[in-house]
């Protein structure tokens, strides 16, 4: 069976274009010229991927992004964002609304199918949370218990560093910065310093301890200069 993509893009000659590209490669496409629409196709159907851009007529993309993130029906939908807008806050704001990926236009149709391919690999809903589980490579999380295996032992964590590692393994692939974490972590009402926020990169290097082969050399929980950290599946290989 096909994969469904929805794109929600104004631009009616770059929605085309995409479009008639992804359907050459095998993909069922959908389409929306605005936000409004975009939300009402996202909740009326299931898809395996949105493409969705910023600057959207009405309801805008980060608005409906953070909408998709937030309804039971999509919350595990891939987004890909898409914007003219390209500065480091921009990409920030797109990743911390709830997006998976960034393209900044204009950009190579051959770069966006690569993307698209990217987000297909991963894991689906059904595979990745499994009575209520978070599964990674060796690493997994018993949502109904929170308790944290690796290779099939159980590794003990503190109630901060099992918070840090459920986020990180929902936001698989993203960059998550020490702002987001915070908030997802300590609580949007949790006054902290500035300098008080390496607090985060504290706690993250205890979680590495736990949970990395090397902590020295992190495959797990790597940090994205500037930007802030991103958690990759990392399946060893056998022994």
């Amino acid at each position: 069976m096909a994969k469904k993509i929805l794109l929600v893009e104004d631009e009616e000659r770059l929605i085309t274009n995409l479009a008639d590209k992804l359907r050459a490669e095998g993909y069922e496409v959908f389409t929306a010229l605005d936000g409004e629409t975009g939300w009402n196709m996202a909740r009326g159907s299931s898809y395996d991927l949105i493409v969705l851009d910023i600057m959207l007529p009405g309801l805008d993309g980060l608005s409906l992004c953070r909408m998709i993130r937030n309804d039971s029906q999509t919350s595990n939908v891939p987004i890909i964002m898409l914007t003219a807008r390209g500065t480091e806050v921009d990409k920030i704001v797109g990743l911390e609304s709830g997006a998976d990926d960034y393209m900044v236009k204009p950009f190579g149709l051959g770069e966006f199918l690569a993307r698209v391919r990217v987000q297909m690999r991963r894991p689906t809903p059904a595979q990745s949370l499994k009575k209520d589980r978070l599964s990674a490579g060796d690493l997994t999380v018993d949502l109904t218990g929170s308790r944290v295996f690796k290779k099939g032992a159980e590794v003990r964590l503190s109630k901060k560093e099992y918070m840090l590692l459920t986020v990180f393994m929902r936001n698989e692939g993203a960059v998550l910065s020490r702002d987001f974490l915070i908030a997802n972590v300590w609580g949007e009402d949790y006054l902290i310093a500035e300098s008080d926020k390496r607090t985060v990169d504290v706690h993250i290097r205890w979680l590495r301890e736990k949970i990395e082969d090397n902590p020295s050399k992190p495959e797990r929980i790597s940090t994205v200069r500037g930007l802030g950290y991103r958690f990759d599946r990392f399946d060893p290989p056998e022994d």
